[in-house]
């Protein structure tokens, strides 16, 4: 028998993340899991099938190999079977304590503790983004306590351990037919209880200070991009690890040129002059000045593009156009003999409406000629 689609089972994309997947795998673990369905063969059979595309989708390597092969990539020891222990006792525990533990509080002493993630908002000229730059921020944060290195407590001695939890930080109770485990309510988890606090950071074990930190914006970002620095959040609890630092980005709006993904745009002003007849003028691009040829008879509002003179892509890699817009500029404040050339020229022309110098516009004015016959007759 074919076997299911991995993405399908789990009922996510193909482009799903891992929090996606995870958050899927655990939701669906718990609906069909044996414990949950005692005697039910058809969930056991789907808790298996759940497990074992989550092992697939969760693992990167698997995941390449399974979006470019599909089963067959893990058929006749390819990459080892998709699952190693396919229902065995063994299996459903382990499942059962990964998903429940985040719910009910399970062995989830440091996750509890975790410093908090922080974001900082960095505003950065589309130049300073095109091109990458390193930048030094302050933030205010929770660092850990200097004076008792993050205890909350004055001494050593002012620790002692949970008679609740037995310094485990978690105590069992029964939900129904199963146990499961929680945070101790005495402790909060931790195992142990301070006697006497730290005058310093009154307990917390951390306390609040500004950081400097030193952020390497890479080349190509854009507004909306977000980079994060493990770690680089508050202080965790009691010795748990600190959370992470997320960096938003915002570009400035640019005088000349606007920005739509790896491409860049902008309008150049020409004279009629120069439209009509054609020539060469100069135009900015990010790295200086280059040369871009009009050619006769340009109309306004025609792109021109100049391969390359984009952005590189923090993504991909591959580095956009610059599209320049030419628009052909009325001139002002003539004088009488710019006035009078004018009007000799316009005369050449055959009239307002035009001739075969100006095709556009003896094309419309024929059409609107021959719609007000139309509705004469």
């Amino acid at each position: 028998m074919a076997k299911s689609d991995y993405y399908k089972i789990l009922g996510v994309s193909r482009n799903a993340d891992e929090r996606e997947i995870k958050k899927s795998y655990k939701r669906l673990a718990m609906k069909f899991h044996p414990d949950r369905n005692p005697g039910n063969t058809t969930a056991e059979t789907k808790f298996k099938e759940i497990k074992e595309a989550y092992e697939v989708l969760s693992n990167s390597e698997k995941r390449a190999a399974y979006d470019q092969y599909g089963h067959a990539a893990f058929e006749q020891g390819n990459m080892g079977s998709a699952s190693n222990s396919r229902g065995s006792a063994a299996d459903f525990s382990d499942i059962f304590g990964d998903v429940f533990g985040d719910i009910f509080g399970g062995n989830r002493r440091n996750r509890a503790g975790r410093g908090a993630d922080l974001s900082y908002n960095i505003e950065l000229s589309l130049e300073d983004a095109v091109r990458g730059i390193t930048k030094e921020i302050c933030i205010p944060t929770l660092l850990v306590c200097e004076e008792c290195r993050g205890s909350g407590a004055r001494s050593n001695t002012a620790i002692v351990t949970c008679m609740t939890c037995h310094g485990q930080g978690q105590v069992q109770i029964r939900q129904g037919f199963f146990s499961v485990q929680q945070s101790c309510p005495v402790c909060h988890g931790y195992g142990k209880i301070i006697k006497e606090i730290c005058n310093s950071c009154r307990g917390n074990g951390r306390v609040e200070r500004p950081k400097t930190l030193s952020v390497k914006i890479p080349a190509g970002v854009n507004t909306g991009d977000r980079i994060r620095l493990s770690g680089e959040g508050e202080s965790g609890k009691n010795g748990a690890p600190a959370g992470d630092l997320y960096v938003q980005v915002q570009v400035r709006k640019h005088p000349i040129f606007d920005r739509e993904e790896k491409n860049l745009y902008c309008e150049v002003p020409i004279n009629f002059s120069m439209a009509a007849l054609g020539g060469e003028i100069e135009v900015p691009t990010l790295d200086g000045r280059v040369k871009l040829k009009i050619p006769p008879e340009t109309q306004t509002g025609k792109l021109f593009r100049m391969r390359g003179k984009g952005v590189r892509s923090v993504r991909s890699g591959g580095s956009g156009d610059l599209l320049c817009k030419v628009v052909v500029e009325t001139p002002v404040k003539l004088n009488d003999k710019q006035k009078q050339l004018l009007q000799d020229l316009s005369d050449s022309f055959g009239g307002p409406h035009g001739n075969k110098n100006s095709p556009r516009s003896k094309s419309f004015f024929d059409g609107v000629k021959r719609f007000f016959d139309d509705l004469t007759r």
